[in-house]
């Protein structure tokens, strides 16, 4: 199959033709260069989307439930788009989930779009090209783009910076109270959810997270927006539709405040900072065999401290104050 430039790509994104979506996002995920133009092109047709973070940890069954709310979305007749991020292999760099086989009773519909990325060590639960993965899919016309993180903790809270909503998944027995404190992660909620309700001890861990919310132990980023805790179970389909009610909810509470300006804004900062930082990265990766090589030299030998030798390098590469 001859090879079609990724800008030639575009009108098919646009129109919400996989094959075209396919090859566009699996570029954006290799960071292939010449893709960069369609990308680039492909944001000013952005913007349309309900942007969906969901995270929790291992265990609580956030795959099961994104399945099931996204059967859930096609019923009230709107697409749905998933970014998985899966776990990378610290050898490969690939994707040890692959194609999301839980996921597999969507398969065939048309108005579901679901698409795993490896995490490739990136920081924050979100993989390199995630960004423009979702750019992609909004794009192409899906109303909901939902991005499942790899799991819970300190880095996780990224997913809250780059959704419109943050949806946090716990279940019974597994110490999510402690664990979702330490790691902050009751405070990047907007719904959160307690699944597997059809556990003897669901009762309990739904009270004991209405009991954190009313202590004033999770601070929604909009304090006017009550936060909900939402029962479910997968395994009975028992508070999906509620869940999707709480989600388009918040999204209703965003642009009847306009609180949705603020929440873009802070989505749209926060692109740039990471697009620098890809940027710099980059230039960094491109030198190792050259300037680092021997700036590396210098701190094995203990001559240069880490930072004295970042800035050494920025300055070689001409970029920014190294006063």
């Amino acid at each position: 199959m001859a090879y079609v430039p990724s800008v030639d790509l575009v009108p098919g994104v646009l129109a919400g033709e996989v094959r075209s979506i396919a090859r566009l996002l699996t570029r954006a995920e290799s960071g292939v260069e010449e893709a960069r133009v369609a990308l680039d092109a492909i944001f000013g047709h952005a913007g349309r989307a309900h942007i969906v973070g969901i995270t929790g940890v291992p265990g609580s069954g956030k795959s099961t439930l994104v399945a099931k709310l996204a059967a859930a979305i096609r019923r009230s007749g709107r697409k749905v788009a998933i970014v998985a991020i899966d776990p990378s292999s610290p050898f490969t760099g690939g994707s040890i989930l692959g194609d999301r086989i839980r996921m597999g009773e969507l398969a065939g519909d048309a108005g579901v779009y679901v698409r795993s990325m490896a995490t490739r060590g990136a920081l924050g639960g979100l993989a390199r090209g995630t960004l423009e993965a979702v750019d992609v899919l909004d794009a192409a016309g899906f109303d909901l783009v939902i991005i499942e993180t790899v799991g819970v903790g300190q880095d996780e809270v990224e997913v809250a910076r780059a959704a419109h909503t943050t949806v946090v998944i716990s279940a019974p027995g597994l110490g999510d109270d402690i664990q979702a404190i330490k790691a902050g992660i009751l405070e990047i909620a907007d719904v959160h959810v307690v699944s597997k309700c059809d556990k003897p001890d669901a009762s309990k861990a739904i009270a004991d997270l209405k009991n954190m919310l009313a202590l004033g132990l999770s601070l929604s980023r909009r304090a006017r927006w009550q936060i909900p805790v939402v029962p479910t179970s997968s395994q009975r389909d028992e508070g999906i539709a509620e869940l999707l009610a709480a989600i388009d909810e918040h999204w209703s509470s965003l642009e009847e405040t306009g609180e949705i300006a603020t929440r873009r804004v802070q989505i749209n900062e926060r692109r740039l900072l990471k697009a620098g930082e890809e940027i710099l990265r980059d230039q960094f990766v491109r030198n190792r065999d050259g300037k680092i090589g021997a700036l590396v030299t210098e701190l094995n030998a203990r001559a240069l401290s880490p930072h004295r030798a970042a800035e050494r390098l920025l300055a070689d590469l001409h970029i920014g104050d190294t006063k």
